[in-house]
């Protein structure tokens, strides 16, 4: 399971010229589910994705994590992360989930982060998204846990 975060002070989701989601400052998580992957990388990735200290203390050091600092959540559903790059010219997607079982992750992992984030939004699973975003640093960081 892969997350691409990105520190955001803002971010939205269109799907067919409409928002769907929006936040302020937090983080923007393009979520990728892979093959093999289960309930427990989603509790693994999502509580180490909530913790994890990219927003700066008053020292300006990045010691505070989204919990820290009460931001704000939008999850994007990306099966693009799961690509495989290594041969050719063209990306091979035989290493992403079935998409039944990356909706089902998916959506697991935004119910339960929001029973620790005040504001979650989502994109729309299988949609033909545009995502904006003004990232904040720019801070990216990209988070893979494997199923065990």
């Amino acid at each position: 399971m892969i997350a691409l975060i990105q520190r955001v002070s803002q971010a939205s989701v269109l799907v067919e010229s409409r928002q769907i989601a929006a936040i302020g400052s937090g983080l923007l998580v393009l979520f990728g589910v892979e093959k093999g992957d289960t309930e427990n990388e989603v509790e693994r990735l999502l509580e180490k994705l909530l913790k994890y200290r990219v927003f700066a203390d008053t020292d300006q050091k990045m010691n505070l994590s989204l919990l820290d600092t009460a931001g704000e959540l939008l999850m994007v559903p990306q099966f693009t992360l799961a690509a495989d790059t290594a041969k050719g010219l063209r990306p091979s997607f035989s290493s992403a989930a079935d998409p039944t079982e990356g909706r089902r992750l998916f959506e697991l992992a935004v119910k339960r982060a929001k029973k620790s984030v005040k504001t979650v939004q989502s994109g729309q699973f299988g949609a033909d998204m545009q995502v904006s975003l003004i990232n904040d640093g720019p801070v990216t960081f990209w988070l893979q846990v494997s199923a065990v």
